[in-house]
C-alpha cells in the first residue's frame, strides 16, 4: 500500500523523505511539482511523483486506485501571499481540494487522513485571552472571532470539514495546526517568515542595509514558529498515532519570538547586519490586529502523538541560510 501526500511543497517533502526513508511508498501529487526542489529534499526514485490538482476528484481517485493509496497526508495549499493575489483561486485549492481528500478518503475506506492547517485559526481570539498557554479549544465568540483572513477561513473549514467527516463518516482525520512555518529550499515559497529571513540575508550578504518596508514583516509583541522538519515529522506522528482522540492538534514550539530576535539570529551568522525599519508595527504578526503574549499549548501533540519539536530557531535559520539559493 502507499501514502498519498498532496503538495510537494517544503513540508510535503519533508514529509516524503522521512516516509521514504523507513521504507514506505510515497505518492507525492502536486498541481505544478520542480523535480529538482524535490530532488534537493527527498530521493525522487523512492517516491512517485503525479502532477495533478486537488480539486480534480476523479483524476485523485484514478490515481489513489492506480497506486493503492490507503493513508494521506494532506499539504496542498495556497499559502496568505499568493491568497491575497487571487482569494478565489485560494478558496478553490484550500476547501474544495480539502474536501475532495475527505471525500476520497471516505469512498476508498483510507486508514487514515491527516490534514495540514495553521495557528491562524486562532489568532482573532488573542486579545480576549488571559491564560498561560493558548489550548487547541478555545473559548471563540462566532463573530467576535472569526478568522482575519480568507486564508485563516479556509483552514477553519478544513478543519471543521475533517471533524464531521470523522463523525458523521467514522472516518479516521487528524488536523495539524502549524505555527508559522520556518524552512529553506531551492522551491518557490511565499511564507511570511521566509519572505523576512530572505530579506535579511540578501541584505547580509551583499554588505548592505536591509530595509524593512513591508508591514507584514515586522510585528509587535511574538509569534510562534515551527521548522518545516518538525512538522514533517508530526505529519509522520499523526499518521502512525494509536488513539488520536482529540482530533487537532497544536504543532509549535511552545514559545514566542520577536522581531528582533530574527535579526540577532541572522546576526550570530552575519555580525555585521544592519536592520532598518521604513514601516512601523502596527499589531500582531503578518498584520494580524491582536498582539500575541501568550503561546501555544502543545502538550496534546506530546502525549497522544508522540510528538515534540526538536527544532530551536537559531537551528531553524542556520538551516535556511544553508538551503536558500
Amino acid at each position: 500500500m502507499a501514502i498519498l501526500i498532496t503538495g510537494a511543497g517544503l513540508i510535503g517533502c519533508h514529509t516524503a523523505r522521512l516516509l521514504t526513508e523507513r521504507g514506505e511508498r510515497v505518492v507525492l501529487y502536486d498541481a505544478c511539482p520542480i523535480p529538482g526542489a524535490i530532488a534537493s529534499i527527498v530521493d525522487d526514485s523512492r517516491a512517485s511523483v503525479v502532477t495533478g490538482d486537488v480539486t480534480d476528484l476523479d483524476h485523485l481517485a484514478r490515481v489513489a486506485e492506480q497506486e493503492g493509496v490507503d493513508r494521506v497526508v494532506h499539504t496542498a495549499a495556497l499559502l496568505s501571499n499568493a491568497i491575497r493575489r487571487s482569494p478565489l483561486d485560494g478558496i478553490r485549492v484550500n476547501v474544495m481540494g480539502t474536501a475532495n481528500i475527505l471525500e476520497l478518503a471516505r469512498r476508498l475506506a483510507f486508514k487514515r487522513v491527516v490534514l495540514a492547517s495553521s495557528t491562524t485559526v486562532h489568532y482573532p481570539a488573542f486579545g480576549d485571552f488571559a491564560g498561560p498557554a493558548f489550548p487547541e479549544d478555545y473559548p471563540m465568540r462566532m463573530l467576535a472571532h472569526r478568522p482575519a483572513s480568507i486564508y485563516a477561513g479556509t483552514k477553519v473549514a478544513a478543519e471543521y470539514f475533517g471533524l464531521l467527516y470523522r463523525d458523521l463518516h467514522a472516518l479516521d482525520v487528524v488536523a495539524l495546526r502549524y505555527a508559522a512555518v520556518l524552512g529553506g529550499w531551492s522551491g518557490p515559497g511565499t511564507s511570511v517568515p521566509g519572505k523576512l529571513l530572505a530579506t535579511l540575508l540578501e541584505a547580509a550578504r551583499a554588505g548592505r542595509e536591509a530595509v524593512i518596508d513591508d508591514p507584514l514583516l515586522v510585528w509587535e509583541g511574538g509569534d510562534e514558529f515551527v521548522d518545516a522538519r518538525d512538522c514533517a515529522r508530526a505529519n509522520v506522528a499523526a499518521l502512525d498515532a494509536r488513539e488520536p482522540a482529540q482530533g487537532v492538534y497544536t504543532i509549535g514550539s511552545g514559545a514566542l519570538h520577536r522581531f528582533d530576535d530574527f535579526v540577532d539570529a541572522v546576526r550570530a551568522a552575519h555580525p555585521g547586519l544592519r536592520v532598518r525599519l521604513a514601516v512601523t508595527p502596527k499589531g500582531g504578526f503578518a498584520g494580524f490586529p491582536h498582539i500575541r503574549h501568550t503561546p501555544s499549548d502543545i502538550s496534546a501533540a506530546r502525549r497522544e502523538l508522540g510528538w515534540a519539536p526538536s527544532h530551536a530557531l537559531a537551528d531553524s535559520v542556520r538551516h535556511f541560510f544553508e538551503h536558500m539559493p
